[in-house]
């Protein structure tokens, strides 16, 4: 677990565990990641063109049970994940972890 202070957009706490895990927002709000959702959704340079915005992961070859081996935090603005196919190049920053948040809604 890992607590955190500062503005809305910045986890309070985050929940680790291997299927995924839980940011407890600032504001009060609480999000549930899961790996699968997140590997899907990763947007580094291998995962989505640089010059047109495209995402050239092809989703359907992310497995279901995928897992987060180990979630490191990146300054004070990110989380990088290591994910069980082996991927860690993303940087999936809060202002983008709340973004996805708010379209699970």
């Amino acid at each position: 677990m890992i607590e955190m202070r500062g503005a809305a957009i910045e986890p309070r706490e985050i929940i680790d565990d291997s299927d995924g895990f839980t940011i407890r927002w600032a504001d009060g709000a609480e999000t549930v990641f899961n790996a699968p959702d997140l590997r899907r959704n990763c947007a580094c340079a291998g995962c989505v063109d640089e010059w047109t915005g495209r995402q050239t992961l092809k989703t359907e070859s992310i497995a279901d049970d995928l897992q987060i081996e180990e979630t490191k935090i990146v300054g004070r603005y990110a989380l990088n994940f290591v994910f069980s196919d082996k991927h860690e190049t993303g940087i999936y920053s809060f202002k983008y972890l709340r973004e996805l948040a708010e379209r699970q809604r």
